[in-house]
């Protein structure tokens, strides 16, 4: 029998269909009501005002450091500098060049760069048309005997028609521009009038302006962000809001949008953007209001609640703890939380000072962050930045009070893969593989290795019913191995690519036909970057726009989940019957 001096919660009874004593929620003992108020201490209440008015100040300081690559702790210094106002920061992270190693596009952009030359050169009025006289010196040359036999038969068809008709666009920058990407004078082989060098000095700037804008590329010294031994992009940036230098990292960034929880706080490193100077100190003075959610309770005793809310059927177990204190505080506490708008900048570090809260009674209140230095220690952390992890460091403790409002793109325009590289796991051959589906031509188009079949085998005669030995089986053409090798520094295991000897007995080994496994840097994997369900990698071009609508087009990297283990069918040693 339950006892009848405690209670769940108190509600009207209705025994006929008439709802007017329901609706007028009666008390039997209003000074029994009276006398709990009193037991609850919400005589005492000292929260009843209501705000009216916020004045929030703040340090807040843009980004303007950028370090492209890993860094190691203990590091000290000067970044490149960086304006978010010019561009995102997943433009400057991905950012690749068009095509290793020179870096100068596919031949379809330089024929039609170069014929986009001719037709600006066209447009100048002068005495006499130099169209022939740039095609004597710059036109695109025949392909040699070694590009004959390493292109495909669609751009060797492309490269035979636009040889000796077509402009090279890579001839015309190297006749005007020096190693160090400074313009030079007008070579003396080309007979331009006295009269005319004025007007194809303007058509050759423009025309290099143009070039330089098309592509988001990086420079030439600067150090790539693409971690080959990860598979992922790597950088640091920084800033100093209120003075103080605030260096953030990305160890493992390779999904396409980058966010304020892309980062990590890494106190390790200072990457000089404490000298910049650039912090500003903000006042806000600002009405708050109140904050409202679908089953937020009613504000009011008399208001009706909505009838398809109901926290009964609440599908919450006895062991949901969490979903339960968020039931509770969401009925309890529900109305009241209020937001204040803040306008900042975008790619900027934003330090709280204070935050000074006065009510409808003229009651001023300080509110001070949750992990303030001055207050005892707290295990929040929810919303703040991480320390970054390194395994011959302890992590740091979250950063309080910063908010990273990060310079990142809503979306992106993506292109076709122009190379896509599915590694995987073959447990039977004990080693992994990089299939190359797509690769990217001379011309930008689309070849797949796969799809092509090998080389016609040889195979020496045999007497009939002889079995036959092989010393190995073949493999697609497509596929590259990545065997298991030992590294003493640092100590782990890497996946270091390798080739596959032609079945046909010249001793002539396979390697790699894209860019994306033929690198500058020798292809040395952690072994635990290639799990079990496989690991997909794209090259593409990616398209968007920034503030101000100006256009970004780059060549980026993208690292997604694969398709599982797969199988080769090698083998070794084989007798066949």
């Amino acid at each position: 029998m339950g006892s009848i001096t405690s209670w769940v919660r108190l509600e009207p009874r209705c025994r006929d269909d008439d709802m007017k004593d329901a609706v007028h929620a009666r008390i039997y003992d209003p000074m029994w009501m009276l006398a709990r108020q009193w037991q609850t201490a919400e005589f005492q209440g000292e929260d009843t005002g209501s705000p009216v008015l916020a004045r929030w100040r703040a340090d807040s300081a843009p980004i303007t450091r950028y370090y492209a690559g890993a860094v190691t702790r203990n590091t000290s210094i000067s970044a490149p500098r960086y304006d978010a106002k010019a561009m995102p920061l997943e433009a400057l992270v991905e950012r690749q060049p068009l095509s290793r190693p020179t870096g100068e596009g596919s031949l379809r952009l330089a024929v039609e760069s170069g014929i986009h030359f001719l037709r600006m050169l066209d447009a100048q009025p002068m005495s006499r048309s130099y169209r022939v006289d740039f095609l004597k010196l710059y036109a695109l040359l025949p392909p040699t005997d070694a590009e004959l036999q390493s292109v495909d038969a669609e751009t060797l068809s492309y490269w035979r028609l636009m040889a000796t008709r077509a402009l090279d666009a890579r001839r015309v920058v190297a006749a005007f521009r020096n190693a160090a990407g400074k313009r030079i004078p007008i070579p003396a082989t080309l007979p331009i009038a006295a009269g005319d060098k004025a007007e194809v000095d303007g058509v050759i700037n423009e025309w290099l302006a143009q070039r330089d804008s098309l592509f988001a590329l990086p420079q030439n010294d600067a150090p790539d962000a693409w971690n080959y031994e990860r598979l992922e992009y790597a950088f640091s940036i920084g800033g100093a809001p209120g003075g103080e230098e605030i260096p953030l990292t990305a160890a493992q960034y390779a999904e396409g949008h980058l966010d304020w929880h892309s980062v990590d706080y890494d106190p390790e490193i200072n990457l000089g953007a404490a000298t910049d100077k650039a912090s500003k100190p903000l006042v806000r003075a600002v009405m708050p209001a109140p904050v409202s959610f679908r089953g937020a309770p009613a504000q009011r005793f008399w208001e009706m609640e909505d009838r398809a809310i109901d926290y009964g059927l609440l599908p919450a177990g006895p062991g949901d703890i969490p979903q339960l204190m968020l039931s509770e505080f969401a009925s309890g506490f529900g109305n009241e939380w209020y937001v204040i708008p803040i306008d900042l900048d975008v790619g900027t570090l934003t330090k709280t000072r204070s935050l000074l809260i006065t009510d409808s009674f003229g009651v001023q209140t300080l509110i001070s962050p949750v992990n303030d230095p001055a207050q005892p220690v707290t295990d929040w952390s929810m919303f703040e930045l991480s320390g970054i992890h390194r395994k011959d460091a302890p992590d740091p403790r979250p950063r309080s009070n910063l908010f990273f409002l990060a310079p990142s793109l809503l979306k992106t325009i993506d292109s076709r893969p122009l190379e896509e590289v599915l590694l995987m796991r073959d447990e039977m051959a004990n080693m992994a593989w990089a299939v190359e589906h797509v690769v990217q031509g001379a011309i930008e188009n689309r070849l797949e290795p796969g799809a092509s079949p090998d080389a016609q085998q040889t195979t020496l005669p045999t007497a009939s019913g002889l079995p036959e030995y092989r010393l190995a089986t073949d493999v697609p053409v497509n596929w590259t191995p990545l065997l298991p090798q030992r590294v003493v520094d640092p100590p782990s295991l890497r996946l270091v690519r390798a080739a596959m000897l032609a079945p046909d007995g010249t001793n002539m080994l396979r390697h790699a036909q894209g860019e994306l496994l033929n690198a500058a840097v020798r292809l040395q994997l952690f072994d635990e970057e290639v799990p079990r369900e496989g690991v997909k990698v794209t090259r593409q071009f990616e398209r968007t726009r920034w503030i101000g609508g100006s256009t970004l087009l780059w060549v980026g990297l993208r690292k997604q989940v694969g398709r599982g283990e797969g199988s080769s069918a090698l083998r070794f040693d084989e007798i066949v019957t």
